[in-house]
């Protein structure tokens, strides 16, 4: 065994490994675990927040108020900053703690030979040359080569996407030694037992060398890359325009400092430095409310990426399909029958040419689910608590057969001390059948029954000669039709002899056939559909089988009769491989998929400009999951590397979740758009007051101190309660938005110039009429800007009256008392250099309040570009 020592005991396979030389290999080898990504320090991910393109804007506003001396607004901002970090790693170390909770679910214990002994250690201890003891339910600890067997099937979904169990068995080469099947780590036994000896662990074994496809390096959202550009171009501008304001007041004689502090306040207003503290809050309300609905995201940046999905790309084993598989349709020579219900609760009905079956006239059917239960090692598990559902203990397929059965009152029990067992012939894949042996009492005396199960070539080649064959030839013509409809069919016969020894000889009779499937989720189709509604393109990528692939996607769905020829919108692994598919975004079905082609495809709608989210549950998917945009792991059913290389999990396992992250990533987005009108154009309107105001005889509108105060009390409170607007109505039923959009894009940016424009005029307007008459015209368009803006957030409300987000009236309303006492308070009038209003003058200025609505109001009914109307570039309106 390469060298490696074993204890000379007599046990089978000399007794194992001595502890001694289990401690060398441990010491070479290491631990039987994949490399999980190191654990990233807190210092690291505040650096990490820091980094962000959102963050150096609003470091550099910081930095800005600092510079004028306004160490309230500073503090104010810096504030802002501290927040929105902390709830950014807050979010990633809650994220990380709860999916190392699931990984947990993954760490088994193994029997193993040690010294001679038979013991249970933690799989994490297994080294290369360990002999283990696996039984029916056990997780495959470490890449092995089968040593004994005994009617061992293997479910290797989580490696190939399978959902049929594999039968593996021990070979002896020609010297002897032993040349068993191999078994590969992280797959589950669900019949049978075996000895192996452990060939490779850790980051050797199979599931360790998929890991290794992951790619860990990070990547920038879509949202991120946007905002990144935003902050770039925006800073551009703010310094131009400052520049000319500066410049502009120097030529008509005002002083260079006064100038300077109004340029430098003036960027700090023209930028919006709370946008990442509302980009922070609307992730993280996305996050909660997905939490919610049992989805822990890992990322906040996550769930954005979700609201810019274009292509979903989900397995089939497990995500859209129950990964169970159980009887959909029964053929006799003399009746073609429909089984209704899901699970393994004995609940259903027999359906035959559109009516029940009565069981009484059909003798044939009956036959033929008894002799299913008959030769059958598996076992139905009735739920122990309320709400549990039953289970099934052994092979997916017998499982099946006994469901089926118990649907119509036939139980293993009964069945065993009618017809107790007294042979059998263990399923083996030379012959691709199985037989069991039972004594059974007759009016004549006792006799045996002989039941065989099988494939139906392989019990047609025994069974089918003679007078038998035509009736074989019509089986053989519905297996093929049935098969062609993604169907696993198998046959069934029986027959009788009068001694057990003589089994083998007796004569037996097509029974019929049984058709099962692993079926559809009952919501799998709701849920596509809803994907397709909202603009998301969905596709298949499986390892099974293409015809089952192509069944599944035509019953969820994803192919539909009238969507060009379905035969060339399914591709297979093969075909790949061969070079046969030029173009991996035509087809919508992928079977027989190697790991590195799901790569493959995720790769090729990202080249094409597709956001992509990619849902899975195996070690297979892993890969993929790291290189889509988003990565969905399932959380019960999904395997570590899964887990660890997605951006959001699924602890339901529940695809419909999905569509809801597509909805609150969208809203997100919207509110961020909301908010960068919000701001923009609050800040261009201050720009545009300060530049146009001398010519109309105002010849410093607003002084430094009152722009920030302005800039705190908008862009504080009130902006980040945008981010906690509700979603439009229509947020699932429009279109994703182009994936090269800019942020400001489908009409985003003319709308912002008309608000701002609209609140320039009505600033002015108010000041040089207040000029003209002698009114304390500085402090009303102070107090006049602040209004604009403040009805600016409700105007831009997506439902009016909502009564989901009351901190955006209350925002509001604290806002424009604060700047009430900017304008009464004595100190906050020494330092804004304000002066007290009459009633009537704080009326008039306090009623563009209305101006400010009526302008976002009405600019957002304009048609975009895309054709849409309501808020532009997001929904329609909704009150």
């Amino acid at each position: 065994m390469g060298g490696i020592e074993q204890a000379n005991t007599g046990l089978p396979w000399g007794g194992g490994l001595s502890s001694a030389e289990a401690g060398r290999l441990f010491d070479r080898h290491g631990p039987n675990e994949i490399q999980q990504r190191r654990r990233v320090s807190i210092p690291a991910r505040v650096f990490a927040q820091l980094r962000d393109p959102l963050m150096i804007v609003l470091v550099a506003a910081f930095l800005l108020t600092i510079l004028t001396g306004d160490l309230t607004d500073a503090i104010v901002i810096g504030l802002v900053a501290v927040v929105n970090t902390l709830v950014g790693v807050s979010q990633e170390i809650k994220a990380d703690r709860a999916v190392t909770a699931l990984a947990a679910l993954t760490a088994p214990s193994v029997r193993v030979w040690r010294n001679g002994v038979s013991t249970s250690l933690p799989a994490l201890e297994l080294v290369p040359g360990d002999i283990v003891l696996l039984a029916e339910g056990d997780i495959v600890p470490a890449d092995c080569q089968v040593l004994e067997a005994s009617a061992l099937l293997i479910d290797e979904s989580a490696l190939t996407g399978e959902s049929v169990a594999v039968g593996k068995f021990a070979k002896l080469g020609a010297l002897g030694e032993a040349q068993g099947d191999a078994l590969s780590s992280a797959t589950v036994v669900v019949k049978g037992r075996a000895t192996a000896v452990v060939t490779a662990t850790g980051a050797r074994s199979s599931l360790g060398r998929i890991a290794s496809l992951v790619d860990t390096a990070s990547q920038a959202t879509p949202l991120q890359r946007k905002l990144a550009s935003l902050a770039r171009i925006l800073a551009l501008i703010v310094v131009m325009l400052c520049g000319l304001v500066f410049v502009s007041g120097i030529l008509r004689g005002q002083p260079i400092e006064l100038m300077l502090v109004t340029a430098v306040s003036l960027s700090v207003a023209a930028v919006p430095e709370s946008l990442p503290a509302v980009v922070t809050v609307s992730l993280a309300l996305g996050a909660r409310r997905m939490a919610e609905h049992n989805a822990i995201v890992r990322h906040l940046s996550a769930v954005e990426t979700l609201g810019s999905v274009t292509i979903l790309a989900t397995d089939k084993t497990g995500t859209l399909t129950l990964a169970e598989m159980f009887v959909e349709e029964l053929w006799t020579p003399q009746h073609v029958v429909a089984v209704s219900g899901l699970g393994y609760e004995p609940e259903g009905e027999l359906v035959c040419e559109g009516a029940r079956l009565d069981l009484g006239e059909a003798k044939d059917v009956l036959e033929l689910l008894t002799a299913g239960a008959l030769c059958n090692d598996a076992s139905l598990v009735a739920p122990v608590d309320v709400g549990d559902s039953w289970t099934g203990l052994g092979d997916p397929t017998e499982c099946a057969l006994l469901a089926a059965a118990a649907k119509v009152g036939i139980g293993k029990s009964q069945l065993a001390q009618r017809y107790p067992r007294v042979g059998e012939a263990p399923f083996e894949s030379a012959n691709q059948q199985m037989t069991t042996v039972h004594q059974m009492a007759t009016e004549l005396g006792d006799r045996i029954l002989v039941v065989s199960k099988g494939s139906v070539e392989a019990l047609r080649l025994r069974h089918g000669r003679g007078v038998h064959g035509l009736l074989w030839h019509e089986a053989a013509r519905w297996a093929a039709e049935l098969s062609a409809r993604g169907f696993r069919v198998l046959a069934v016969t029986s027959g009788e002899c009068s001694d057990a020894d003589e089994w083998e000889s007796a004569g037996q009779m097509l029974l019929g056939l049984v058709a099962m499937n692993d079926p559809a989720k009952p919501a799998a189709r709701t849920t596509v559909l809803a994907c397709q509604a909202a603009g998301i393109v969905p596709i298949l990528i499986t390892g099974d089988h293409p015809e089952t692939a192509r069944a599944v996607a035509l019953t969820v769905a994803v192919l539909t009769p009238g969507l060009g020829e379905v035969d060339t919108l399914v591709a297979t692994g093969p075909q790949i491989a061969a070079g046969q598919v030029p173009d991996l975004t035509v087809p919508r079905v992928f079977a027989r998929t190697s790991p590195e082609q799901k790569l493959q495809i995720v790769q090729a709608w990202r080249d094409a400009g597709a956001v992509v989210a990619m849902t899975g549950d195996g070690v297979n998917d892993g890969p993929a999951l790291r290189r889509a945009d988003i990565g969905v792991a399932m959380g019960h059913r999904g395997t570590e590397v899964a887990r660890q290389a997605a951006d959001l999990v699924l602890a339901d396992d529940d695809l419909a979740t999905v569509v809801n992250a597509v909805g609150e990533g969208r809203r997100v987005y919207d509110n961020i758009r909301l908010f960068l009108v919000f701001g923009l154009s609050g800040g261009a309107a201050e720009i545009f007051v300060m530049l146009a105001g001398p010519f109309s005889g105002l010849v410093v509108p607003l002084l430094a101190a009152q722009i920030l105060w302005i800039n705190l009390l908008t862009h504080g409170l009130t902006g980040v309660a945008i981010g906690a607007e509700p979603a439009a109505r229509d947020v699932l039923t429009r279109r994703p938005r182009p994936p090269d959009q800019s942020v400001l894009g489908d009409g985003l940016w003319q709308r912002m110039l008309l608000v701002s424009a609209v609140l320039c005029g009505s600033a002015l307007g108010l000041g040089v009429w207040a000029h003209n008459v002698g009114r304390p015209w500085q402090t009303m368009v102070f107090l006049a800007l602040t209004a604009l803006q403040l009805g600016v957030a409700l105007g831009l409300r997506p439902r009016l009256f909502t009564t989901s987000n009351l901190l955006l009236p209350l925002a509001v309303a604290g806002s424009y008392t604060l700047a009430l006492a900017g304008v009464y308070v004595p100190a906050l009038q020494s330092l804004l250099h304000t002066v007290p209003l009459s009633l009537t003058d704080v009326a008039i200025a306090s009623s563009t309040v209305v101006v400010g609505w009526a302008a976002s109001w009405l600019t957002g009914l304009i048609p975009t570009a895309s054709g849409k109307t309501g808020r532009i570039g997001a929904a329609g309106r909704t009150a």
